[in-house]
């Protein structure tokens, strides 16, 4: 009868629990090898909950993804959750009452004390207010090199952005692109930003994005950055792949010597097999100025009218900062945690980097913090043009940054 009863108890556990099991969609644009195997760790925690997970991924980034995740939203048609980065790319959805308030689940587990740094988590607060989990730190400063390649070439690995430059006509003597970088626009305005933080400085930075300080744009510390990204365009001339994954790959492959681009990069690194130290080098401010963005993910979830799948919703927003989830997530996706207080012991060299950046506080916003989403758009379209077109002057450019950045908002 003990036996009999126990089973009784268990068939009425299940019971109680796919009951209230709900199926959530989740949106996201993460759809490289190395991001599906981190967001797979997200679906595999959430399902061990009794609840689905429904993956939405929509391919081609999130230029892609953003419209048409914006457009569910506001026409009626939400999912139960959506990837935004870190900023102000959500915000008019939450001031149109369309995004769920996340503040009693983040006072009661005590976000406040877990999130570092403290920004990640202002940037879901809206009058006091948190309707997002920050699940990771995305930075953009660093430079990817192939080992392989410059073996090929015959040269040393580089140790900073001017012996890197310097490399560039030995590799273009054996066939090997210089610099990795894909067609699309964020690519582009994101090398530019990473060159002008790891050689203007963080202060400077501030002043153009934080400030929207158009002289300071105008000037010539800005200008020494433009002349780099001329040198930058150079190098990536032959570069032909769209998407950056596909630029990374040919860095993997020794094809081209070097990418800027996010720690993101790293999932793809460690999908195919390689060691950082051995088989690629990392160079965190382009081995000038250590200083490292705070940018990256967070999830919003949509009011939703069904019950079940609100308090599913709660379960996910949950789970997404356990430490256990932080640490899966992070190690496969190249990211720093958004948790200071885990373990992260099994982290690569170059992700150790990083983490002795973040400890020591040598920290930036990220641009998504700073301006609104279509300022950034109109630097993006500025980048584009100037990466592809080289009748476009690095003076040209600089004057057009300076009356975006002028008439930022």
């Amino acid at each position: 009868m003990k036996h009999i009863g126990t089973l009784l108890g268990a068939t009425a556990l299940c019971a109680a629990s796919s009951l209230s099991a709900a199926e959530l969609e989740v949106t996201h644009w993460w759809t490289s090898g190395g991001e599906a195997a981190a967001v797979a760790e997200f679906a595999k925690a959430f399902n061990a909950t009794g609840n689905k997970w429904v993956d939405g991924a929509i391919a081609g980034g999130g230029g892609t993804a953003r419209p048409i995740m914006i457009s569910r939203i506001t026409g009626g048609d939400p999912m139960a959750a959506t990837q935004f980065n870190h900023g102000r790319q959500a915000e008019e959805l939450v001031e149109a009452g369309l995004m769920r308030d996340l503040t009693d689940i983040a006072n009661a587990e005590g976000w406040a004390d877990i999130v570092h740094p403290s920004s990640l988590l202002d940037s879901c607060t809206l009058d006091g207010h948190i309707y997002c989990v920050p699940v990771n730190i995305h930075s953009w400063q660093w430079l990817w090199l192939s080992n392989k390649a410059f073996a090929d070439a015959g040269v040393a690995v580089p140790t900073s952005w001017d012996e890197f430059v310097a490399a560039a006509p030995a590799l273009e003597a054996k066939g090997i692109i210089p610099l990795a970088m894909g067609q699309q626009s964020w690519q582009s305005s994101g090398a530019f930003n990473v060159l002008m933080v790891s050689l203007a400085g963080a202060d400077l930075f501030l002043k153009v994005y934080g400030d929207h300080d158009a002289d300071v744009a105008a000037g010539a510390e800005v200008a020494r950055v433009f002349a780099a990204a001329d040198d930058a365009r150079k190098m990536a001339a032959n570069s032909s792949v769209q998407d950056w994954n596909q630029a990374t790959n040919l860095v993997i492959t020794g094809k081209a010597g070097g990418q800027i681009m996010g720690d993101w990069a790293q999932g793809e690194f460690q999908v195919a097999g390689q060691v950082a130290g051995t088989d690629y080098t990392c160079l965190p401010g382009l081995g000038v100025n250590e200083i490292i963005s705070t940018g990256g993910d967070a999830f919003y979830f949509p009011v939703l009218a069904d019950e079940e799948q609100t308090a599913a919703q709660g379960e996910l927003a949950s789970l997404m900062l356990k430490p256990e989830v932080q640490v899966n997530f992070n190690l496969k996706k190249g990211s720093l945690p958004v948790r200071g207080d885990i373990d992260l012991s099994a982290a690569n060299d170059c992700m150790k980097k990083g983490l002795e950046i973040l400890a020591a506080g040598n920290v930036i916003p990220d641009p998504n913090q700073l301006m609104s989403p279509d300022s950034l758009g109109q630097i993006n379209d500025l980048f584009v043009e100037f990466f592809n077109d080289a009748s476009i002057t690095a003076a040209d450019a600089q004057a057009r940054f300076a009356e975006i950045v002028g008439n930022a908002d």
